[in-house]
């Protein structure tokens, strides 16, 4: 009878968690898809502004270089403006951190898009920038951060779901729990590589359409390589996917969009100065 009682629970639970994952969708404006995801865009956008302060005392706030800030900011603007992101509600902001050692840039629902210093510093020019910003402005069209709330509460009634069928008065059933939580974790990487590879595929149309030459995409992955040291966990571990693979993808995009190669028109644009060398650690 407590094996019946406990499975029914464990049912109910997985039942609740199926149904508030379905039952949370809508179709993206930008890309016309159907997704699961647990936040209105305005809810998305409020959340972001939100924590953009947090989120920037956590890598040493802002940088006080105010040429430096207003180049990313100018360049962000233009990946905008020539975009899609131009016909959405979403409030684009562009900030450079002060954090001069994790190799990063990340952008939060809703609009607001950060790059430390670690990463700026080792960034060529323009274009290489316009493929980092126009990567996380990506993620924002997609609405990558509201679905992957969605998911960890579906994976979250799952593994709450394997605890209660698992558990018995003996306390057996712990290796089961711990079971389902490595599986629900691995899912997880795994639509994380995925989102990766969509930010990138944006980053090669956003900067490309703002006039920038999007083979600098990939001199990007180089310095996120060089920046790494060789110290990248294998990449089915990792929610990123390893830079040589992702090489691979954009070079792929770019052939699709321009398949009788890049136009001339399409530019580096201006040298960044201040480019540092030294190994750092950070995702993007």
């Amino acid at each position: 009878m407590r094996n019946n009682s406990r499975l029914i629970i464990a049912a109910v639970v997985l039942l609740i968690g199926f149904i508030g994952y379905f039952g949370k969708s809508s179709i993206n404006p930008v890309t016309g898809e159907k997704q699961h995801v647990s936040l209105s865009v305005d809810q998305e956008v409020a959340m972001g502004l939100q924590a953009a302060p947090q989120m920037a005392e956590q890598f040493g706030g802002l940088d006080p270089d105010e040429r430096a800030q207003a180049l990313v900011q100018r360049v962000g603007n233009k990946l905008v403006q020539s975009g899609p992101g131009a016909k959405t509600h979403y409030q684009f902001k562009f900030y450079l951190l002060r954090d001069p050692k994790t190799v990063n840039a990340f952008a939060l629902p809703g609009g607001p898009v950060f790059t430390t210093r670690a990463l700026f510093d080792r960034l060529q020019n323009e274009a290489q920038l316009a493929g980092v910003l126009g990567h996380e402005i990506g993620h924002v069209l997609e609405r990558h951060s509201a679905e992957q709330m969605a998911r960890t509460q579906l994976a979250q009634s799952v593994v709450g779901a394997a605890g209660v069928a698992a558990s018995d008065d003996q306390g057996h059933g712990q290796m089961g729990y711990m079971a389902a939580q490595f599986a629900a974790q691995m899912t997880q990487l795994k639509y994380g590589r995925k989102d990766e590879l969509e930010a990138d595929r944006w980053g090669v149309k956003n900067m490309s359409g703002a006039g920038y030459d999007p083979r600098e995409l990939i001199q990007v992955m180089e310095i996120l390589k060089q920046a790494s040291g060789g110290s990248r966990q294998p990449e089915f571990m990792s929610s990123h996917p390893d830079p040589g693979n992702r090489e691979q993808e954009i070079q792929t995009e770019i052939q699709r969009d321009f398949p009788s190669g890049i136009p001339g028109n399409l530019t580096k644009g201006q040298p960044l100065s201040g480019r540092a060398d030294a190994a750092g650690s950070g995702a993007y």
